[in-house]
């Protein structure tokens, strides 16, 4: 999340109209992440989310948004999209599609231990499951076809070391997306951005999942992989936490049991979620948007844990 384009309490009072909110009581720019700009609301009904999406197209947020709604429907805690009064959950603000949200209850836990990372295992398997009658078809924005775009992007600026370790894994991943074991493995709609920041808790207890906005249908292993990148490491070296690894893992093969196909993959798609975000940290680094707040994101943290997934053997999915 970022601010990109500003939003004042003027500017989205009359925009509000069209909602069942009541009056904006007051706005507040959110500067965590980097992709939309996005602001905490405060309305007479309650505390909403407000997006502006920078780069997703009025085409394509449909899928977004109807895929939380289609989740919560089915018992998984997501932020719940509010329609206005024709029913649309996108309208124009700023010229620039936009869409309110629901604010979930907690915070995010920023600093696990196993009993918050089987919750998000627990979660994640059922959010899959969940999706897996979703009508609506988006693929992921940032999988292989992405990499393939930005890795000639980013080459310029890098040192020869970085640049060889780059080329070497778009090698490997690519063979690997056309390997008979990778074409086994179950897909659909994924988070594919689930970090600690996206995940919000009331004690222990899980209350949500948000920020969809990087979601599509891709490989459930893939999902999990980013996942377990983020929860599950010392994040000063990228070592995978042996008892936090395995809560997450044995939680969500307890609700949606991983396959033979899975386990074989298994390694080889840790190294694709952290070339997924090194390769995205390295472009936006290199080629960054202006924005009124903005946090950078550090491209060397994705690429010592993908040096630490092809060095190290990680433990077994089941």
């Amino acid at each position: 999340m970022a601010v990109f384009t500003p939003v004042s309490l003027d500017d989205v009072s009359q925009w509000i109209t069209q909602f069942p909110l009541g009056k904006p009581l007051a706005i507040k720019g959110i500067a965590s992440g980097i992709e939309n700009s996005n602001f905490f609301l405060t309305t007479e009904s309650g505390e909403y989310v407000l997006t502006i999406f920078e780069n997703l197209s009025f085409e394509q947020l449909p899928f977004y948004l109807n895929l939380m709604r289609h989740l919560a429907e089915r018992g998984v805690a997501v932020p719940a999209p509010i329609a206005n009064a024709q029913g649309e959950l996108v309208t124009p603000l700023h010229g620039k599609p936009a869409s309110v949200v629901t604010k979930l209850a907690g915070a995010s836990q920023l600093d696990p231990r196993p009993v918050h990372c089987a919750e998000v295992g627990a979660m994640l398997a059922k959010m899959h499951l969940a999706g897996g009658d979703y009508p609506l078809h988006q693929p992921n924005l940032r999988g292989l076809e992405w990499w393939n775009w930005a890795t000639p992007q980013v080459l310029p600026f890098m040192a020869e070391a970085e640049a060889d370790l780059l080329r070497a894994e778009m090698h490997f991943q690519q063979a690997f997306a056309g390997s008979d074991t990778y074409k086994q493995l179950r897909q659909g709609p994924v988070h594919a951005d689930l970090f600690r920041n996206n995940v919000m808790f009331d004690g222990d207890k899980l209350t949500g999942f948000f920020d969809f906005y990087f979601a599509g249908c891709d490989t459930w292993l893939f999902d999990v992989a980013v996942t377990v990148n983020d929860w599950c490491i010392d994040l000063d070296t990228g070592v995978l936490d042996t008892a936090r690894t395995r809560a997450m893992l044995d939680a969500y093969h307890a609700v949606r049991p991983f396959t033979a196909a899975e386990q074989e993959a298994w390694q080889a798609m840790l190294r694709a979620g952290a070339l997924r975000f090194w390769l995205s940290r390295l472009y936006d680094f290199h080629q960054p948007r202006e924005a009124e707040m903005l946090t950078p994101h550090d491209p060397t943290h994705f690429e010592r844990i993908l040096r630490e997934r092809i060095a190290v053997a990680a433990p077994a999915l089941y």
